[in-house]
């Protein structure tokens, strides 16, 4: 078995769900001695949160590059590769390096029978020691306390959203989960947070406090003056303890970006002394943030006319924030509108469903061949029970074969419900997208 494949060999969440859930930060300790601690060899920035932990570490990051930082950015799961969990300045590591570290950890790996996840979080941290980054970004995998990228001393730790998501891990109330994404908090180390429930900040609080972690608020420091998302940008104007930013562009549209970008601008101004200087790099991070850190699967943008839209929105919550923007920027009754979706089984399918309904969508169930997925028969029922059209079943792809051929200028398709779903669309989907400098990069 080559060195890839026996990475993927190793017991993955993706494919078998909380079987492969190991929590505790033993394994963790043992490889990263074993590899020298190569995560104390740069100062690093840790982000958990429900929803938004993916987009708040690739804006900071994206501005940390614009101000000329060597940055690392770890976030998972990844879409076509594995590298793409482990990107410096936005390139994920090169597949002959994965190889050759892989090889070269085996041993270790054999000895220590991490999962698939402590696996390449130490070979991120080791990647990042390697080719001698500034500053790391660390996105949280699953809850906190017993994540294995908990192995950090960051500078700061960012909690962005708390919502009811794995709940058959990390509890069933918002108080539960917020114990467990606080966690990340250290001892002295200030903790920003946009948490927006009583319950959640006064975990946090408490959690700060026991820890004498100074604690910035978000919506104490940071006032959000005017937000007006457009199809590929958003345009805000805030005002922080450091400034007043007037028309800045985020290259993720929606108004939920906006809480993830004001985070990013606080932690930014937190932990980077040369934006308190200068705000050109917060301009410049968010508004390129795709190209600097290479982030995918957030509202790309594939086709303007008709709308064709990714996202990897996989709860609740971060439809309802897709489909949020989608009304903002296509008022409904003004084309048709489908989806190709698909969900996991530890997810809230049926409200999904019923999201999708209501906002009018008919919905191509999409087989995925996860065994963590739910059937296809089990989605369209769901999807029917609650009085939804469902034009089609099969692959990622044959919904897209499908569905262009129906697609008309004013239409919208969304493509959504997991990262394996979006990861399915065919190839020349993202092509067209990056010749037209539309929503991707590549």
């Amino acid at each position: 078995m080559d060195a890839l494949n026996y990475l993927l060999s190793l017991p993955r969440f993706t494919d078998q769900g909380r079987a492969a859930y190991r929590p505790g930060l033993e394994r963790m300790g043992a490889l990263l001695a074993a590899m020298g601690a190569p995560h104390r060899a740069y100062p690093c920035v840790h982000i958990a949160g429900t929803n938004g932990k993916g987009s708040t570490a690739s804006l900071l990051a994206a501005i940390a590059r614009a101000a000329g930082y060597r940055v690392g950015l770890h976030t998972s799961p990844h879409l076509w590769h594995v590298g793409e969990r482990m990107r410096i300045d936005g390139i994920p590591a090169p597949t002959t390096w994965l190889e050759k570290a892989v090889a070269r950890c085996r041993p270790l790996f054999e000895q220590v029978q991490p999962s698939f996840f402590e696996a390449t979080v130490a070979l991120s941290f080791l990647y990042f020691a390697e080719q001698q980054v500034d500053l790391a970004v660390v996105e949280v995998g699953l809850g906190g306390r017993l994540d294995a990228t908990n192995v950090v001393q960051p500078r700061l730790a960012v909690i962005t959203s708390i919502g009811l998501d794995h709940t058959d891990i990390l509890g069933e109330t918002i108080e539960a989960i917020t114990r467990e994404k606080a966690g990340i908090i250290k001892p002295g180390v200030p903790v920003l947070t946009g948490v927006t429930q009583p319950e959640a900040l006064a975990v946090i609080r408490e959690t700060a406090a026991r820890q004498q972690a100074p604690l910035h608020y978000l919506w104490e420091e940071v006032h959000l003056e005017q937000v007006a998302p457009e199809t590929v940008f958003m345009r805000l104007t805030a005002r922080t303890p450091a400034r007043r930013y007037e028309d800045l562009e985020v290259g993720l549209p929606g108004r939920h970006q906006a809480a993830n970008a004001l985070l990013a601008i606080r932690a930014a101004e937190l932990v980077l002394p040369e934006v308190l200087d200068d705000p050109r790099p917060i301009r410049q991070g968010l508004r390129d943030v795709r190209q600097l850190s290479g982030l995918r699967g957030r509202f790309d943008v594939l086709q303007t006319r008709p709308l064709v839209v990714a996202d990897v929105a996989h709860n609740p919550d971060g439809l309802a924030a897709v489909l949020t923007t989608i009304d903002a920027l296509h008022p409904p009754g003004t084309g048709r509108r489908y989806a190709i979706w698909s969900a996991l089984r530890d997810k809230d399918a049926p409200t999904m469903a019923g999201q999708l309904v209501q906002a009018g969508f008919s919905v191509y169930v999409a087989a995925l061949e996860s065994p963590r997925a739910w059937s296809a028969v089990e989605l369209v029922a769901m999807v029917q029970q609650v009085g939804g059209q469902v034009p089609g079943v099969g692959t990622v792809a044959s919904g897209w074969q499908l569905l262009q051929k129906r697609l008309q200028a004013d239409d919208v398709l969304l493509i959504t419900g997991s990262h394996q779903v979006v990861a399915a669309l065919p190839p020349v989907l993202w092509q067209s997208a990056s010749v037209a400098g539309v929503g991707w990069c590549g």
